[in-house]
């Protein structure tokens, strides 16, 4: 929905406020005129209903005033003495309309001095759960999000059973898009499996303002662009559009900012025409190519967990004198280069072309149309908003998707001119900026190699904590990664836990408020 139609849909609100309410409002003292006023209205019925004036706030807070609605229904039927079970039931199923009724059939008696405590324990904890929901999902939404690594892209810096704390707050809290969707779940509904929001209507992009600007090296979480599927995993014949905040979270290295120029070549990234210098905790990781001698003996498989190589060992060629290694840093493999029997350690590079590779893969049907590959790939251009570039047929397809769906324009190609919006274009402005987001592990990741730009309205947060790290390998309490606990994401240096820290102040914690009990005891006692 555009603005404007919002802001028509907002005064058909109002006034379906105004014709269900006014007589409310009277039998409560006020003016008949006030139910009609927006936002002043909904001030007025905080008044009403003895709720705080903050409360108005919350109902203008996307996904908060779909929880928020139903209890202002049942807080105005309650004023107005309608607060049987069967008066709360049919407030809520009728989506407030109930209320209609009441205000042109019943007796208004309004109860200025009604008791706003729960009259009996289950209502007690029905809002004490409802209080619970809305706290957690305005830190969900606009503070904090945990997160889960299920993939191996980014190893090393984060870890398969790595959970994370991704703070809305450093690139600026996303108002939610969609605008009708359960709280604090994504795209689906827990073990139901099915959608967990819906698609219509859709609230315009709009990003509170941010305590910093995404940079180079960034580890960034976002919403995947190119998830018109509807499993990722499985190919699919049709397309699925989901809205932008319901697409798949992906966690990512941002290598490349908005104006940038990238290149890659033998698997190194090169910005600006100058190589890429990667944080010490960073440590990108290619294919290798093991030769042996084929006479000495080595325990590849001890080898290798002590290399703390994670992502799969490899697999031994059926001359039984090359080994494959997917995932294997510079150290590591220059440690293996002095193993006794190794006789050659060779860092694969692909060379092109390569099927699938950006920008090759349009309208969901692979083609080559250049010499490029995940390591040899570029020089591209990182569009920037208000940056214009010429468009012929050679550059349009690094922008098409960005043209025709990622800033909404209708884009044709009629034999060698470029339609935008039924009117002939030979450059394109963009509408905001991109970014490009790659894996450390560099031959087993699925990233903008791939799937080209990231729009800003994608992007999600900045993961910043590591409270718990899962190892599915490990026995016992192996299983817990100890040293990862309450790790930072980002800084300088390697990583350090907090977790003892953690430990002494929720020791302190406790043991001040035993002390502060029995001190309170003593005072009752007195």
């Amino acid at each position: 929905m555009t603005l404007y139609q919002w802001f028509v849909f907002f005064l058909m609100v109002q006034i379906i406020h105004f014709l269900g309410t006014w007589k409310l409002y009277e039998a409560a003292g006020r003016k008949r005129w006030e139910a009609a006023v927006p936002i002043y209205n909904s001030i007025v019925l905080m008044k009403i209903i003895g709720r705080p004036t903050w409360w108005t706030l919350l109902l203008f807070i996307p996904i908060i005033n779909l929880i928020m609605f139903p209890v202002i229904w049942v807080e105005t039927l309650k004023s107005f003495g309608k607060r049987t079970s069967l008066d709360t039931f049919l407030g809520i199923v009728t989506f407030g309309f109930y209320i209609y009724y009441v205000n042109y059939t019943q007796p208004l008696n309004y109860e200025a001095d009604r008791s706003l405590h729960p009259e009996n324990k289950t209502g007690d904890t029905i809002s004490s759960l409802l209080f619970a929901i809305i706290v957690a999902t305005l830190v969900h939404t606009y503070v904090l999000q945990p997160y889960t690594i299920p993939s191996s892209s980014l190893e090393k810096s984060l870890l398969v059973g790595d959970f994370l704390f991704v703070s809305k707050m450093n690139y600026g809290a996303r108002v939610p898009m969609t605008a009708v969707a359960l709280p604090m779940v994504h795209d689906s509904i827990p073990l139901l499996k099915v959608k967990s929001y819906l698609s219509w209507p859709q609230l315009p992009y709009f990003r509170l303002p941010s305590f910093e600007k995404i940079k180079n090296n960034d580890i960034v979480v976002f919403n995947w662009p190119r998830d018109t599927l509807f499993n990722m995993y499985i190919a699919a014949d049709k397309r699925y559009d989901k809205p932008i905040d319901k697409k798949t979270n992906y966690v990512k290295r941002c290598v490349g900012i908005a104006g940038d120029s990238l290149q890659i070549k033998n698997g190194i990234v090169f910005i600006n025409g100058k190589e890429l210098m990667l944080p010490e905790r960073a440590k990108p990781q290619y294919s290798y190519k093991v030769a042996l001698d084929g006479k000495t003996p080595i325990d590849f498989e001890y080898l290798l967990k002590d290399m703390n190589v994670t992502d799969g060992a490899g697999f031994t060629s059926d001359l039984k004198d090359t080994l494959y290694v997917r995932a294997l840093t510079f150290a590591g493999a220059e440690r293996l280069k002095n193993v006794p029997g190794i006789t050659a350690v060779i860092r694969e590079i692909k060379k092109g072309p390569e099927d699938g590779i950006f920008p090759d893969f349009q309208d969901g049907k692979p083609s080559i149309a250049n010499n490029w590959s995940c390591d040899n790939f570029g020089p591209i251009y990182i569009p920037e908003a208000g940056k214009t570039v010429a468009l012929n047929k050679e550059s349009l397809p690094f922008y098409k998707i960005i043209i025709n769906e990622y800033e909404g324009n209708s884009l044709k190609v009629v034999g060698n001119d470029i339609y935008i919006n039924d009117k002939i274009a030979t450059t394109y402005t963009f509408k905001q900026d991109y970014y490009w987001m790659m894996g450390d592990n560099r031959h087993n990741s699925l990233d903008a190699r791939y799937f080209g730009y990231t729009p800003e309205d994608h992007i999600v947060g900045k993961p910043v904590f590591i409270w718990m790290s899962w190892d599915t390998n490990g026995k016992g309490f192996g299983k817990i990664r100890w040293e990862r606990l309450f790790t930072t994401v980002g800084g300088d240096g390697q990583p350090q836990s907090y977790f003892k820290f953690f430990l002494i102040a929720l020791a302190a914690f406790f043991v001040g408020e035993y002390f502060w009990k029995k001190r309170k005891e003593r005072n009752v006692k007195v």
